[in-house]
């Protein structure tokens, strides 16, 4: 059960620009959604997870600028430029890039792997598996098992679990894993798997281009009322207060609930 292959949305209006990128992101390795205009690029954003943006600097115009400036608005989701470094296109690509915030460049002619590997470290599905490892610890994960699986979990950078793959992976069956897990007075593994979603959660809903039913959306909750349902039966909050709540704030309200249902 390892990550996800990548998912990217990538906005070109050339069509040389698209062919590369398809060639650069082909299906066995990633998951590319391409768009052709701002509003597009907006939708995609909104109706699927989503690890990177690419912005194609190279067509003269306002909507590659228009494209860029939603970086701000969804400021956890890395963007990078593609562009040519011909010096007649300089000036478009300085203009797209003062009116975005980008990761990296990506200029055309670089080899397809090079492309992807500069991608890779920053994916909100890395950067979350990263970000989220060293929490094992704080919600009462001390076991190697627990540990392991904390990691398959957060590896999927908020999307649905299921128990059946995880067991799978660490090579036991789903009841024994269960069982195994939650020895020692640690949380359940379903309330873990839920705890990390809403983690994802939490994130998203402070990008200012999302709303609670882009968030459950785009992290396969069933509905807004499911997420906020799932985040008052283990945090003890709305889900719209997931925006103004960090990290830190979500685990301790975790742990608190835990032992309140214990008690």
């Amino acid at each position: 059960m390892g990550p996800p292959p990548p998912a990217i949305v990538a906005f070109g209006a050339r069509d040389r620009s698209r062919a590369l990128l398809r060639k650069a992101f082909p299906r066995r390795r990633s998951s590319l959604t391409l768009t052709t205009s701002p509003a597009a690029t907006v939708e995609a954003l909104h109706g699927r997870f989503t690890d990177a943006v690419i912005v194609d600097l190279g067509a003269p115009g306002e909507q590659s600028r228009e494209v860029a400036a939603l970086s701000r608005e969804f400021p956890s989701i890395p963007f990078f430029a593609l562009a040519p470094l011909r010096a007649s296109e300089l000036p478009q690509v300085a203009q797209g890039f003062a009116h975005g915030e980008f990761v990296d460049l990506l200029v055309e002619g670089m080899e397809d792997a090079v492309q992807r590997d500069l991608i890779a470290p920053h994916a909100v599905t890395t950067c979350f598996a990263r970000a989220m490892a060293p929490a094992a610890e704080a919600i009462g994960l001390m076991n190697s098992l627990q540990q392991q699986a904390w990691g398959l979990i957060v590896g999927q950078g908020g999307r649905a679990v299921r128990t059946e793959e995880l067991a799978t992976a660490v090579g036991l069956t789903r009841e024994h894993l269960s069982r195994r897990f939650s020895a020692g007075g640690a949380p359940n593994l379903k309330r873990v798997i839920d705890l990390a979603r809403l983690l994802a959660a939490a994130e998203f809903a402070k990008n200012p281009g999302f709303d609670l039913p882009d968030v459950a959306r785009v992290l396969g909750f069933a509905s807004p009322t499911h997420l906020s349902t799932t985040c008052e039966r283990l945090l003890g909050v709305r889900g719209a207060s997931l925006a103004r709540l960090r990290a830190e704030d979500l685990m301790r309200r975790f742990q608190g609930a835990g032992a309140r249902s214990r008690g």
